[in-house]
């Protein structure tokens, strides 16, 4: 806060007026997985820029990019890790197929739904687990984003029971494209997201699943499919984070790291109520238009629900037999918490019919 000028021989002390001259200037380009103007790209990616410019007073700024403008949609860790970006936003998702301990963060079918998560995540020692990961890989991960649940699928025939989903191709991706293929039948298709419209609609595939039903909205999918299926027991919850470098993380001023940190806190809490709210205007225009919903029999979202947590298990199993027993331990501590959740949660009342 003080200058020293010398006047008369003597060394003063002059106070400056501010302080944001003197402090470290940041810049960050981050691209993100999904188009510029998605409810993914604006809620989180653009929420997290306005909140980060707030706190900091303007001394960090995040630019955000749409899918494939720096970096293409499914490798933005990628262009992190090669230096290409400084920072990028994307989902765990989209790393399941390197790490299946991916998994737990991506959202699977049989896991928790928001409410659970996000509790799991900030109190349960989710968010330590997560960083911890991504420091192994040389990342400093930030949580930007938690989502509602998705619809499970805009689809081009109807899905009432397993025996409707053998030989449909399915667009999806993580843990959903591989349950589906080992345990159902079905043909997962993983394309960018900027190309599911138009694969949907040319009927290059029969179902799409991509986010929740506000995010699901301005994306038209409703326009090229007569078919919405839920509840979205595929993806109960979803998460996203932005990624950097851990040497472009320790070069930040310390000072400014923790304001950083509580922009991507309150992001998350943001964008979350946001999906709330407006998810349900969005189903109210689903219902109101001309698409069929299909709520899938209670019998049938638990025999998807188990083939989930199976298919997880065996993958931790798996791992644990390769000398890898992160993710059994990481896998036996989500359960534990979603368990206890079950079991004492009745005391909430959800406004449910």
């Amino acid at each position: 806060m003080f200058e020293r000028i010398r006047k008369w021989g003597l060394v003063v002390p002059l106070l400056t007026v501010g302080t944001t001259a003197m402090a470290q200037e940041v810049t960050w380009q981050v691209p993100t997985s999904v188009p510029e103007g998605s409810p993914f790209y604006v809620n989180f990616l653009e929420r997290f820029a306005e909140n980060v410019d707030v706190l900091t007073d303007g001394r960090v700024e995040i630019e955000p990019f749409g899918a494939g403008v720096l970096v293409p949609a499914l490798q933005v860790y990628d262009g992190v890790r090669d230096g290409i970006v400084q920072a990028g936003h994307s989902t765990p998702s989209y790393r399941v197929n390197q790490d299946p301990i991916n998994a737990i963060f991506a959202g699977f079918p049989g896991g928790m739904g928001p409410e659970a998560y996000i509790t799991w995540i900030y109190e349960g020692g989710g968010k330590e687990a997560l960083y911890e990961l991504r420091a192994e890989e040389g990342f400093k991960s930030l949580i930007v984003g938690i989502g509602s649940s998705e619809i499970m699928a805009h689809a081009n025939v109807p899905i009432r029971t397993a025996e409707d989903l053998k030989g449909v191709k399915y667009r999806t991706s993580g843990p959903w494209a591989e349950v589906m293929g080992e345990y159902f039948g079905a043909v997962p298709t993983v394309v960018p997201p900027g190309e599911i419209y138009t694969l949907l609609r040319r009927k290059g595939v029969d179902l799409v699943e991509w986010g929740p039903p506000s995010g699901n909205l301005p994306e038209g999918f409703h326009e090229a499919a007569k078919y919405i299926i839920v509840p979205g027991v595929h993806q109960p919850t979803f998460l996203w984070e932005v990624v950097l470098k851990q040497e472009t993380w320790d070069a930040l001023d310390d000072e400014l790291k923790p304001l950083i940190e509580k922009a991507a806190d309150l992001t998350t809490m943001q964008a979350l109520l946001h999906f709330y709210s407006e998810d349900i205007k969005a189903m109210e225009t689903y219902r109101e238009g001309p698409n069929e919903i299909i709520t899938l029999d209670p019998e049938f979202v638990t025999e998807l629900s188990e083939a989930g947590v199976d298919w997880i298990t065996k993958k931790a199993a798996a791992q644990k037999e390769e000398g890898k027993p992160e993710m059994a331990e990481l896998l036996s501590d989500y359960m534990a918490f979603k368990d206890c959740w079950s079991a004492e949660s009745s005391y909430l009342i959800r406004n449910e019919d």
